[in-house]
């Protein structure tokens, strides 16, 4: 499947009494290569949410973070300890300062350590929670790459056309090529014999001998099965992630141009060499942004 390596993903829930936002970005890499940066309170649930990232992203450095924030309706913790400590001294000193009023429940709940929060790691949930919302942001960037991809792929089917296009040309030019290096071999022959007896069938078979040294048949053979197979590869729709696949067939490619260009001899052909070789490099760019 055509997947690019660069996108963005990003879900919530919730785990435990805690609203988790998780965010997932992918660029270029060779390999795998994860950065998971979470609470504290999920650390120990990191090596559960690096194999998730493993299972969904085949190559790529991924990277993911998670934040979490208490919902507004947690509830809140008193110490009745403490909030019955605090009322007996405010009112102890109510009634030794003669103060007026009695002790209201404002009062108490401001006083230090009586109500608070529960700590983070008090309620997490559980780690099925937590990785239930990394699998739906891994979906969700796995989304943006295959849409990221098509367009890739589209680029890739042009380039591969304008490719087919100068192979096309240097096959049409290949044979005049090869009728004008004899033509030209034959009249240097007849220079340097300067009147001398020349044997045809000598002459004839190192004609023969240029020709095949010159066919680029093969090479342009090969290069065209070469295309096939890539685009065979880019219409796949299930499977492994075939970004390597396709620039071990841009090596291949690229090892065709470069023999047909060293057996060329002929100047159209060898811009023609030139522009492949431009093809290629744009397409071998494009398919390193590719999973």
């Amino acid at each position: 499947m055509i997947r690019s390596m660069t996108g963005y993903g990003q879900a919530e829930g919730t785990v435990g009494a805690l609203r988790v936002v998780v965010d997932v970005r992918t660029v270029n890499h060779r390999f795998f290569s994860p950065s998971i940066k979470v609470p504290g309170a999920f650390g120990r649930w990191e090596s559960d949410v690096r194999e998730a990232m493993r299972l969904k992203v085949a190559r790529g450095h991924v990277t993911l973070t998670a934040r979490a924030e208490r919902m507004a309706d947690a509830p809140v913790a008193i110490n009745e300890a403490r909030f019955a400590a605090a009322a007996a001294q405010l009112k102890a000193l109510v009634e030794a300062n003669g103060l007026s009023g009695g002790v209201d429940l404002a009062s108490v709940l401001r006083m230090p350590d009586v109500m608070a929060a529960p700590r983070e790691e008090d309620d997490t949930g559980t780690v099925a929670e937590l990785v239930g919302i990394v699998d739906a942001a891994l979906d969700a960037l796995q989304r943006a790459r295959a849409e990221e991809g098509e367009r890739l792929a589209l680029v890739l089917r042009q380039r591969l056309e304008v490719i087919e296009g100068a192979l096309s040309r240097i096959a049409a030019r290949a044979p005049a090529r090869i009728v004008a290096h004899r033509d030209r071999l034959r009249e240097s022959v007849r220079e340097l014999a300067d009147g001398v007896a020349v044997d045809d069938v000598r002459l004839a078979q190192e004609i023969a001998l240029l020709a095949d040294r010159m066919d680029v048949a093969e090479e342009l053979d090969r290069f065209q099965s070469h295309i096939v197979a890539f685009r065979a590869t880019l219409n796949e729709s299930e499977g492994e992630p075939v970004g390597k696949r396709l620039g071990f067939l841009l090596q291949e490619m690229l090892r065709e141009a470069n023999t047909t260009g060293s057996k060329a001899a002929d100047a159209p052909i060898l811009h023609e060499v030139v522009g492949l070789k431009e093809e290629l490099e744009r397409i071998r760019e494009q398919v390193e942004n590719l999973e």
